[in-house]
C-alpha cells in the first residue's frame, strides 16, 4: 500500500467512524429538542433543534464525501477525488448559512408582536442543558479525530458541533430569562443563535471556495516545507516553490538546484528523496519536481557546497 493510499484509507475510516457517532447524537438531540420545543413553547429550543437537524444532513454529506474522496485516480480524475472534501465543506457552509438566515427571520418576526410570546415550560431548560453537554463532548471527540488525520472537512463538522453547543448555551440562557418573567429573552436567544450559525456558515463556505480555486497552503506549512527542502541531501537550493490545496492535502511543485556533475540517475534519486521527506513530514499528497543544474556554487569533489548539502547515492 502506497503512502497516498494509506492516508486516503485513514481519512475515510476516521470520517465514517466519527460521523456515525455524530449521527446518533444529533438524531436523538434533534428529535428531543424539536418535540419539547413545540410542547414547551420555546422558540430558542426549537431553533436549536433545527440546528441539530441540519447537523444530520451535514453528517450524511460528510459520509458521502469521505467515501468519494478515498477513491484513487482514474481516467476522468487523474489527480484523484480529494476535492470532494472541499466541495463538501462548501456545501456544509452554505447549509449553515441558510439555516442561520432562517433562524434570524423567524426570531425577528417575533419582535413585531412581543405580546404573542408565550411563557416557556421548565422542561425546555433541562433539554437545553442536556443538549449543551452532549454537543460539547461531541465537539471535543470530533475535533480530536480531525486533528489526528489532518482533515479540514472533519474539522468543519466538529466546529459545526461546537456551534451547536454554543447555541444550546444561548438557548438555555434565553429559556431561563423567559421563565424568570422576561419572555422577550427567548426570541432574543433564538436571534443570537441565528447570528452565530450564519457567521460560521459564511466562514466555512468562503474557506472551501478558496481551496477549490487552488488556494496555497498556509504560511506556516509552506515555511516548514521550505525547511525540509533545504535539509534534504543533494539539494543546493530551490526556487519556484508552489503549493495548492487538494482536499485536506497539499500538492507541491518545485525546482531543485543540484550539482551539474551529477548523473540523471543521481538527480532522480535526489528528487525521490525530496518527495519521500515531504510526504513523511507534511500533509503532502504529491510532489512535482524539476531538476536545475546550478553552476554558480563552489562545488568540491565530494559534491558539497558551502551550505553543506551533500548527496549520497543509494547503494
Amino acid at each position: 500500500m502506497t503512502s497516498e493510499e494509506k492516508v486516503a484509507r485513514d481519512h475515510s475510516e476516521a470520517a465514517q467512524r466519527s460521523t456515525m457517532v455524530s449521527v446518533c447524537v444529533n438524531l436523538l438531540l434533534s428529535v428531543a429538542q424539536i418535540i419539547i420545543g413545540v410542547l414547551a413553547r420555546s422558540q430558542a429550543l426549537l431553533s436549536d433543534g433545527i440546528h441539530s437537524l441540519s447537523d444530520l444532513v451535514a453528517d450524511f454529506v460528510v459520509l458521502f464525501a469521505g467515501r468519494q474522496s478515498s477513491k484513487g485516480p482514474d481516467e476522468d480524475h487523474p489527480y484523484g477525488h480529494r476535492r470532494y472534501e472541499n466541495a463538501a465543506s462548501l456545501f456544509l457552509g452554505l447549509l449553515l448559512l441558510a439555516v442561520g438566515i432562517g433562524m434570524l427571520w423567524t426570531a425577528i418576526a417575533k419582535f413585531r408582536d412581543p405580546g404573542s410570546i408565550p411563557r416557556v415550560h421548565a422542561i425546555a431548560l433541562w433539554i437545553a442543558v442536556g443538549a449543551l453537554v452532549a454537543k460539547e463532548l461531541l465537539f471535543r471527540y470530533m475535533l480530536g479525530v480531525a486533528r489526528r488525520v489532518r482533515s479540514s472537512m472533519l474539522a468543519a463538522n466538529a466546529w459545526h458541533a461546537r456551534s451547536d453547543a454554543a447555541s444550546s448555551l444561548v438557548a438555555a440562557v434565553g429559556i431561563v430569562g423567559n421563565i424568570a418573567g422576561y419572555p422577550i429573552l427567548d426570541p432574543v436567544a433564538a436571534l443570537i443563535v441565528g447570528v452565530m450559525v450564519t457567521r460560521m456558515g459564511w466562514g466555512f463556505a468562503w474557506d472551501a471556495m478558496n481551496d477549490l480555486m487552488d488556494h496555497a497552503a498556509d504560511e506556516g506549512e509552506v515555511a516548514a516545507i521550505r525547511r525540509t527542502l533545504g535539509e534534504t541531501d543533494g539539494v543546493a537550493g530551490f526556487h519556484d516553490l508552489r503549493t495548492r490545496k487538494m482536499g485536506d492535502m497539499i500538492v507541491v511543485d518545485v525546482h531543485l538546484e543540484v550539482d551539474p556533475r551529477l548523473s540523471i540517475v543521481e538527480g532522480h534519486e535526489i528528487a525521490m528523496c525530496v518527495e519521500r521527506n515531504l510526504v513523511a513530514r507534511h500533509p503532502v499528497l504529491s510532489v512535482m519536481t524539476h531538476i536545475d543544474p546550478v553552476r554558480g556554487h563552489a562545488w568540491d569533489d565530494s559534491g558539497t557546497t558551502g551550505a553543506g548539502a551533500r548527496f549520497r547515492p543509494a547503494g
